[in-house]
C-alpha cells in the first residue's frame, strides 16, 4: 500500500466502518498516537473515551483502547454520550485527551474518531499531525515501536456517572429562576447519542415530552430522523402535540428547532437571536459572532444592523473554535446547527444551544416565531453533487468560467460558494440570492457544468 499523506481531515478520520482508514487497525494504531503524543512525565496519565450509537462503535471503542493501554495509559469509558458532553468530561476529569467515536450525522454504516486535548478544544493541529504520522506508519508500512513492559501497562475503567455530570452541566446553563412547566417540547433525538441525556435535562427542568429516535438500535441513527429530517417534528407541532420541536444530530453537537407554527429554525437565525440577547446584556464578547462563508446574507444584514460584527472563517467548527479563540468571540457557529458558546463549553452542543434559545424566550416573553424575525432570510439553494475525485477548483477550467459567469449575472445581490466537503466525497455549491429565478438557473448551470468536469460518482 502507497503511504498516504494524512488520515485526519477536517474533524477527524471518518469513512465506512471496517473499510480503510476506519478500521481495527487504524483505529489501535490511532489510540496508540493519542497516548504517546498526550503522555507526560505525572503519574496519572488517562484517556476518555466516548461513543454515539453506531454498531461498529463497540468494535473501535475495543481497539482504541488495547491500542491506548498498551502505550501505558489508563482509559475512562463513558460509553454513549453526545460529543460536547465528552469534551466536558475530558476537561473535569483532568484527563489528557478525550477520544470520540461517531461520523455524527453520517449513517450508520460509517463511523469516525476525534480528538480532544485536555482543555475540551479539538487537539491542535500539531499533536494531530504527529498522531496521523505515527498511526499510517504503523498501518500502512508495518512500523511498530516497541511497547511497555507487561507491569507498566495502562487500566480501563467505566465512569459511571458520566451523564449525571453532564446533566448537571446543563441545567445550570438555564436559569434557576425560571423553569419549563407547561412547555410541550418535541424532541428528537436521531436514535443517537442524546437518546437518554436530553429526556432527562429537559423533563428535569419541568417540561413535558413528546419523543422522537430515542431507541437505537446500532443501525438506525440518523434513519430518518434528527436534524437532517425534521419533517416528523414539524408535523408534530402543527397538529398541536408540542409548542416547539428540536432535533439533534447523531452525535449530539448540532440543533436544528422547530418554531410554534411548525417553521424551521437553522443555526443561523439561533445566533442572530443568540447574539441580540447577549449583546443587549453586555454578554457579547468583542461583539463579534463568527460564522462560516456558508452563513446566510440575512445574519451578516442582521448583526450589521445592532453594531455586531460577523467574521466568516473556512466551513467547519474546527476553523470558527479557532477564530473564536483568537478573537475572544464567545458565540458562533455554522447554519447546520452547529453552534458554540465557548462561555459554557468548549464545543458545538445542541442540548446546551437548546437551552440558551429557550431562556431567551422566557425572559424575553416572545415566541421563536417572533424572535426569529430579526433575521432577513436570504434564499439559499445548496446541492450536494457526488463526485469521482477532489480535482482542484483552480484546476477545472469550466467550472471557474461558469462560477464568473453567474456571478457576474448576481451582481451585488447574491453570492455563489463551491467547495467540497471535508468529510465525503462531494462538491457542495451553494448559491444565495434575493432574486429568486435567478438563484435557481445559476444553480442548475453550475450543476451541469460541475458534473459534466468532475464526473458523476454513482
Amino acid at each position: 500500500m502507497d503511504l498516504p499523506t494524512k488520515v485526519f481531515g477536517t474533524d477527524g478520520v471518518r469513512g465506512r466502518a471496517n473499510v480503510y482508514p476506519m478500521t481495527v487497525e487504524m483505529a489501535m494504531a490511532i489510540g496508540q498516537g493519542v497516548a504517546k503524543t498526550v503522555k507526560n512525565g505525572k503519574a496519572l496519565n488517562q484517556i476518555v473515551i466516548g461513543k454515539d450509537t453506531r454498531l461498529s462503535g463497540y468494535m473501535f471503542e475495543n481497539a482504541l483502547v488495547a491500542g491506548i493501554l498498551s502505550a501505558g495509559v489508563d482509559v475512562l469509558l463513558v460509553g454513549p454520550l453526545p460529543t460536547p458532553g465528552i469534551a466536558f468530561i475530558t476537561r473535569s476529569m483532568r484527563a489528557n485527551a478525550g477520544i470520540v467515536i461517531s461520523a455524527s450525522h453520517n449513517p450508520y454504516y460509517d463511523n469516525g474518531i476525534k480528538v480532544f486535548g485536555h482543555d475540551g478544544f479539538k487537539l491542535p493541529d500539531e499533536q494531530e499531525s504527529l498522531v496521523g504520522k505515527f498511526a499510517l506508519q504503523a498501518v500502512c508500512q508495518n512500523h511498530c515501536e516497541s511497547h511497555n513492559a507487561s507491569a507498566k501497562l495502562g487500566k480501563a475503567k467505566r465512569i459511571e456517572d458520566a451523564s449525571g455530570r453532564y446533566i448537571s452541566l446543563l441545567k445550570n446553563a438555564f436559569p434557576e429562576e425560571h423553569t419549563l412547566d407547561g412547555v410541550r417540547l418535541a424532541v428528537d433525538c436521531a436514535n443517537g447519542a442524546t437518546y437518554k441525556i436530553a429526556p432527562a435535562v429537559f423533563s428535569e427542568l419541568g417540561a413535558q415530552l413528546k419523543l422522537l429516535g430515542v431507541n437505537p438500535d446500532g443501525t438506525n441513527i440518523n434513519q430518518g430522523v434528527g436534524s437532517l429530517y425534521p419533517e416528523k417534528l414539524q408535523e408534530m407541532v402543527r397538529a398541536g402535540e408540542a409548542d416547539l420541536g428540536l432535533a439533534f444530530d447523531g452525535d449530539g453537537d448540532r440543533l436544528i428547532m422547530v418554531d410554534e407554527k411548525g417553521e424551521l429554525i437553522d443555526g443561523d437565525q439561533i445566533m442572530a437571536i443568540s447574539a441580540e440577547y447577549m449583546s443587549n446584556r453586555g454578554a457579547l464578547a468583542k461583539q463579534t459572532v463568527v460564522g462560516t462563508v456558508m452563513s446566510n446574507l440575512g445574519l451578516e444584514m442582521c448583526l450589521r444592523e445592532r453594531g455586531i460584527k460577523l467574521l466568516r472563517t473556512k466551513v467547519g467548527d474546527r476553523y470558527v473554535v479557532e477564530a473564536m479563540r483568537q478573537t475572544g468571540a464567545c458565540l458562533g457557529g455554522e447554519q447546520s446547527g452547529h453552534l458554540l458558546f465557548l462561555d459554557k463549553n468548549t464545543t458545538g452542543d445542541g442540548i446546551l444551544s437548546a437551552i440558551m434559545v429557550l431562556k431567551v424566550m422566557i425572559e424575553t416573553g416572545k415566541p421563536l416565531s417572533e424572535l426569529k424575525k430579526i433575521m432577513p432570510s436570504i434564499p439559499q439553494i445548496l446541492l450536494n453533487l457526488p463526485v469521482k475525485e477532489r480535482k482542484a477548483i483552480s484546476q477545472v477550467p469550466a467550472l471557474q468560467k461558469a462560477i464568473a459567469q453567474q456571478e457576474e449575472i448576481l451582481g451585488d445581490t447574491g453570492r455563489i460558494l463551491v467547495r467540497y466537503s471535508g468529510t465525503e466525497l462531494l462538491l457542495r455549491i451553494m448559491v444565495e440570492a434575493q432574486d429568486d429565478d435567478k438563484m435557481k438557473k445559476a444553480a442548475e448551470a453550475l450543476k451541469q457544468v460541475a458534473q459534466d468536469a468532475l464526473g458523476r460518482e454513482k
